[in-house]
C-alpha cells in the first residue's frame, strides 16, 4: 500500500517552493500530487519516494502534516479506463473521497490514487476484483 503524504499549507507566494525545497535536501522524489486551496490555507497531497521521512523534514520546518495509507490503482493508458475502475467502485457501493493521478516510472502506466472511508478492505475489494493495486 502506498502512503500520501498531506500538507496542510498557508495559500501564499513561495509556499510549495519551500515545500519543495525541503524535499529536494532530503533527496525525496515527488511522484505524484495534488493540492486544493482556499482563500487562506490549501492542502498539498503528494506521493512521495520517502514518506516517513518527509514528513519529519517538513513538521520540523513548521509544517502541519501527516502521512496515511492510499490507494494506487495501476491502469492500462486506454480510454475509458478510469470510467471501468470507478463503475466498479459504484457498483459496489463504494465512496471516493477524493482521486488523483501519478505515473509508474517502471512500466509508464498511470496510477490512479484514491481514498475511500475503508482503505484497507477496498483494497482488498479491487485486488479480488482483478485490479492492479499497489
Amino acid at each position: 500500500m502506498l502512503k500520501q503524504v498531506s500538507v496542510f499549507a498557508e495559500n501564499k507566494k513561495g509556499t510549495f517552493q519551500s515545500i519543495t525545497a525541503i524535499l529536494q535536501r532530503e533527496n525525496i522524489n515527488i511522484l505524484g500530487s495534488v493540492t486544493n486551496d482556499s482563500a487562506e490555507y490549501g492542502i498539498v497531497r503528494m506521493i512521495v519516494s520517502d514518506a516517513e521521512t518527509a514528513v519529519s523534514a517538513l513538521q520540523a520546518e513548521g509544517y502541519l502534516c501527516r502521512s496515511a495509507p492510499i490507494i494506487g490503482v495501476e491502469m492500462p493508458d486506454e480510454v475509458g479506463s478510469l470510467n471501468h475502475l470507478l463503475l466498479e467502485m459504484a457498483e459496489s457501493n463504494i465512496s471516493v473521497d477524493y482521486i488523483y493521478l501519478c505515473f509508474n516510472r517502471e512500466s509508464g502506466r498511470p496510477v490512479i490514487i484514491l481514498h475511500t472511508d475503508d482503505i484497507f478492505e477496498v483494497e482488498n475489494h479491487l485486488k479480488a476484483k482483478g485490479f492492479a493495486v499497489q
